[in-house]
């Protein structure tokens, strides 16, 4: 018979599960337009800023409803978010595959990119606001996990419409082409999320934030039933009292360049995961795969494995996540990251241009897809879902979800931007592509270095009093 502990354990974890959804559809949306970029490109016969802006709309609409997310997330509830989140992504994945030009496709994205990013919000802040402490860690680390299946997800679907049409540009079902079909599987994610987000439990700490504390109560009682409900209540509503005192209505603005300090820590680290240039990979692998040889039908394979290896590493990250602590598995995958980005820097500087694309000599070929996937593995083992896991964790109660907006805005702010100018940068030289990817990568270990706080052990209601850098006023003296 199971025990109590290991029952509400259970209760959390599936809480968890539920709430990651979300994350999945931001990997399906992300890389689903993978394997329809050379179709789309030769159908519109886009210049290539069209084709970076086609890739990248769907990411200014994640930065808009990454702000939104955290603003309804805190006046609905997150309930409530993560269904219009479903139905924003469900309307956009009918209409992106029936676009009968360029800009209903940016339009019809850019719907889907709201949803997606008031998902990438509501899921992180729900999954840490259910956890205990002890598990936080591994169960915010879900929202990667759910992210990196959403992409394999979306690679692999890409995968088999292109076979089964014999080509992405190819007819397939209602005399649809194959690359409309990509986009379409979408509203199976969308109706499961929120199906399924129907049914879950508000977030106790929400209901703290509204002064519900009855329900509150009722529900950290069956989340966490070891746990001392009453001491936990009582402190969450101390720090959220003296939350509200400092900042009234839970304002972002600080003395640093009018934020605070910790909220600046939150966008420095969302940048950083997006200019070491990840989803470069993600999006255009693909493509980049077919300019330097590989045919249509292995570049796909290849997209599709390198996917699965991004899945795999993150299953590492939510081992260790709570046993190692956080920035230490930062700091080896910003090393590794920028040693493997380097190495592919060095591959596509040995390159040379046949009909119009980069080809690589002898061992060149294999050695820059070696470096690459070192490349997803260094970045999924860490950077990938930490950052997530830290957004959780280190913003106060009272701003949690409006930071995590900010945050997340930034980040998706720096996916356009890295998207958007691939191309150009590519046909340039992708040898000084990754060259600069590998720079931000050295950039981020110095910054975790000296700049971003350990959060590993401590409750949500420590972050009201973390310092950039340091423990914060109850961790140090709790270790005096």
């Amino acid at each position: 018979m199971a025990s109590p502990k290991t029952a509400s354990n259970g209760k959390v974890i599936a809480l968890a599960v539920a709430g990651a959804i979300g994350g999945f559809l931001f990997g399906f949306d992300s890389s689903v337009v993978n394997g329809a970029v050379d179709p789309i490109t030769k159908q519109f016969h886009l210049t290539q800023t069209l084709t970076g802006l086609a890739v990248a709309s769907a990411l200014l609409g994640c930065a808009i409803g990454a702000v939104l997310g955290g603003r309804i997330g805190d006046r609905f509830g997150r309930i409530p978010t993560m269904v219009v989140a479903a139905v924003l992504f469900f309307v956009s994945a009918i209409g992106a595959g029936v676009s009968a030009d360029v800009w209903l496709l940016i339009l019809w994205r850019l719907v889907g990119g709201l949803g997606i990013g008031i998902a990438s919000v509501v899921a992180p802040a729900y999954i840490a606001e259910i956890s205990p402490k002890a598990l936080r860690g591994r169960l915010a680390s879900l929202q990667q996990l759910a992210i990196t299946l959403g992409i394999f997800a979306a690679l692999l679907s890409d995968t088999l419409f292109a076979d089964a049409a014999g080509g992405a540009a190819s007819s397939f079902w209602l005399g649809l082409e194959a690359w409309r079909w990509m986009f379409i599987a979408g509203v199976i994610p969308a109706l499961v999320y929120g199906g399924v987000s129907l049914f879950l439990p508000e977030s106790p700490r929400y209901r703290v934030l509204k002064g519900q504390d009855d329900k509150a109560r009722a529900e950290f009682s069956r989340l966490w039933p070891d746990e001392d409900v009453d001491a936990a209540l009582k402190e969450m509503k101390k720090s959220v009292e003296e939350d509200k005192t400092a900042k009234k209505k839970g304002s972002l603005r600080g003395n640093r360049l009018g934020l605070r300090p910790i909220v600046w820590v939150g966008i420095i680290l969302s940048i950083f995961q997006q200019f070491v240039g990840i989803n470069v990979i993600f999006y255009y692998s693909t493509t980049l795969w077919q300019a330097v040889g590989f045919k249509e039908s292995d570049s796909f394979t290849v997209s599709v494995l390198t996917s699965v290896t991004n899945v795999l590493v993150t299953l590492i990250a939510i081992a260790l996540v709570d046993k190692v602590g956080r920035r230490p598995i930062l700091l080896v995958g910003s090393i590794g990251m920028a040693v493997s980005l380097g190495v592919m820097a060095l591959a596509f500087s040995q390159s040379h241009i046949v009909h119009g694309n980069p080809s690589l000599p002898g061992a060149w070929g294999p050695i820059a897809l070696v470096a690459s996937n070192v490349f997803v593995i260094a970045f999924g083992a860490s950077w990938g879902p930490i950052i997530w896991v830290l957004l959780g964790e280190i913003f106060p109660n009272g701003i949690r979800a409006r930071a995590l907006g900010v945050a997340a805005a930034a980040q998706w702010i720096a996916n356009f931007i890295v998207t958007i100018t691939f191309p150009p940068l590519a046909a340039f030289s992708l040898a000084f592509t990754y060259g600069l990817y590998a720079l931000f990568a050295l950039l981020s270990l110095f910054f975790v270095l000296r700049i971003v706080p350990e959060t590993k052990g401590r409750s949500l209601e420590d972050a009201d009093d973390l310092t950039v850098g340091g423990q914060g006023k109850r961790a140090r003296q709790a270790t005096a």
